[in-house]
C-alpha cells in the first residue's frame, strides 16, 4: 500500500477509535449552536473527501445524493445545506449508516490512490482533507465533552486515575528581542499548512518579556478569590457586557460544590488541579486576567517569535487514554492554546484558493481571535507554531487557555 493511502487511513482510523468509546445515544445530539453531533463530524469529514476528490474521478459513484445537503458545512459554492443549529435533528443517517459511507469513502480512496488515479490538485486536496479531519477529531472531542457536561450525572468519556495536584512554582519571564523578524509559512516549504498561515512577512516587534508558562488553575482561583469577576476596571467593555448578561464566575465546567470548585472533565467531574493550565476560559476572561496580573496578552507575532526560539518540545497532545492538559511547563505547543491579542485578519498578499476549497479560512476573518500553539485534544503531527487557530471572544467551549506578555 502506499504511503499517502496508509495516511489516509490512519487518520480516518483515529476518527473511528475516538467514536467508538460513543454510543449511538451520544453521538446524536446537539448541545448547543456551535457544536455539532459526533455523527455529523464523522460524515462531514467524509463528505470532503467525496465532494472535493471523488466526484471528479470518472468511476465514482457518489453514495447518496441527499449527503451533500446533510454534511456540508458552510461551502456556499457546493449549494445549500442544512442549517447548522439542526444538526442534532439529523436522526437519518443513523450512526451504522454513517459506519457504512465512511467504509464506502475509504475504500474508493485507497482504490483511486493505488490505481493512480488522483492527479497533484487531488493528492494536494487530499492532504488537505486529512488534515481537516484531524481539525474534527479535537472538534468532536470538544463538542462531546461540552454534551457531557449538560448530563446530570457528569458522565465519563475517558476513564483515568485522578491527578494529585502539584506545586506550580513560581511564574518566571523570558526575554525576547524585537526588530524585524519574518512570521508565517513560506509559500511551497516543506509540510502541510494552511493558506491562512501564510505568506511569510516581516513584521517589527519591540522588545518583550513572555511568561515561560501558561496561568495555572491555582492562579485562576486566586482571580476569582480577587474579585476578578465583579470587577469593570479589569474587564473590556464587551466582555463586561457578557459576564454582566450570562453570570459567569469562572471558567466554563466550573461549579462550587459543598465549598469547593470543581470541574468538568472527559474523565467526570473532578476538583482543578492547581499546576495545570486553565482550560475553557474566553477571550474576554483571557484578558482581564492579564490586566489583573499586570501583563497582557502576547501578539500572535510574538506568540511565534518567542516559539520560535523556545522550548521546542511539545506539552500534552491528544493522547486516547487522558484527553486532558498536562502540569504547566515551559513549551509553547500542547495542553491548551493561547488567546493572543491580534485579531484573525490576513497576512499581507494572502489570497485564498480557487473554487469552493477557498472557502475554508478566509472568509472568517471577521470578529474572531487567533489562538496560538496546541492542546490536549489536538492529534499528534497536526501541531506546528505558525498554526492560526480563531474563534469568537466569548468562546470557552475550545481547549483554550493563556500566557502572559509584558
Amino acid at each position: 500500500m502506499s504511503a499517502q493511502a496508509s495516511r489516509f487511513l490512519d487518520v480516518r482510523a483515529l476518527t473511528d477509535t475516538l467514536s467508538a468509546r460513543l454510543s449511538a445515544e451520544d453521538q446524536t445530539p446537539q448541545s448547543m449552536t456551535d457544536a455539532s453531533p459526533a455523527k455529523w463530524h464523522r460524515a462531514h469529514v467524509t463528505w470532503f473527501f467525496e465532494e472535493f476528490i471523488l466526484r471528479n474521478v470518472d468511476s465514482y459513484r457518489v453514495y447518496d445524493d441527499t449527503f451533500r445537503y446533510l454534511f456540508n458545512s458552510y461551502y456556499e459554492a457546493v449549494g445549500a445545506r442544512h442549517p447548522r443549529p439542526e444538526r442534532g435533528l439529523v436522526t437519518r443517517p443513523g450512526v451504522a449508516d454513517v459506519g457504512l459511507y465512511r467504509e464506502y469513502v475509504d475504500s474508493a480512496m485507497v482504490d483511486a490512490l493505488e490505481r493512480g488515479l488522483l492527479d497533484d490538485d487531488a493528492l494536494g486536496l487530499l492532504e488537505l482533507g486529512c488534515n481537516h479531519e484531524q481539525q474534527h477529531q479535537e472538534l468532536l472531542l470538544m463538542d462531546i465533552k461540552h454534551l457531557f457536561s449538560t448530563h446530570a450525572f457528569d458522565p465519563v468519556y475517558v476513564d483515568r486515575d485522578i491527578d494529585e495536584p502539584g506545586e506550580p512554582g513560581p511564574l518566571t519571564w523570558r526575554s525576547v528581542a524585537g526588530g524585524v523578524t519574518e512570521v508565517g509559512m513560506t509559500q511551497g516549504s516543506a509540510g502541510f499548512s494552511y493558506d491562512n498561515e501564510g505568506p511569510r512577512h516581516r513584521v517589527f516587534l519591540e522588545d518583550f518579556e513572555i511568561a515561560e508558562r501558561a496561568v495555572t488553575n491555582a492562579e485562576w482561583l486566586e482571580f476569582i478569590a480577587d474579585d476578578g469577576y465583579h470587577r469593570p476596571e479589569l474587564w473590556l467593555s464587551d466582555g463586561w457586557a457578557h459576564i454582566s448578561q450570562t453570570g459567569w464566575e469562572a471558567p466554563e465546567y466550573w461549579r462550587f460544590i459543598d465549598g469547593e470548585w470543581t470541574t468538568f472533565t472527559l474523565s467526570g467531574r473532578r476538583r482543578p488541579v492547581s499546576d495545570e493550565p486553565v482550560v475553557h476560559i474566553s477571550f474576554y476572561e483571557a484578558d482581564a486576567y492579564a490586566r489583573w496580573a499586570g501583563a497582557r496578552l502576547p501578539t500572535e507575532f510574538e506568540w511565534e517569535a518567542a516559539a520560535a526560539t523556545g522550548d521546542r518540545t511539545h506539552g500534552q497532545l491528544l493522547d486516547v487514554a487522558r484527553c486532558h492538559p498536562g502540569r504547566a511547563g515551559s513549551t509553547m505547543i500542547g495542553d491548551v492554546w493561547e488567546w493572543t491579542a491580534s485579531a484573525y485578519l490576513p497576512y499581507p498578499g494572502f489570497v485564498p484558493a480557487n473554487g469552493a476549497v477557498g472557502e475554508y479560512n478566509g472568509k472568517f476573518m471577521c470578529d474572531q481571535h487567533v489562538l496560538r500553539g496546541a492542546s490536549a485534544v489536538t492529534p499528534p503531527g497536526h501541531e506546528r507554531i505558525t498554526y492560526r487557530n480563531f474563534f469568537p471572544a466569548p468562546a470557552r467551549w475550545a481547549f483554550s487557555g493563556l500566557r502572559l506578555a509584558r
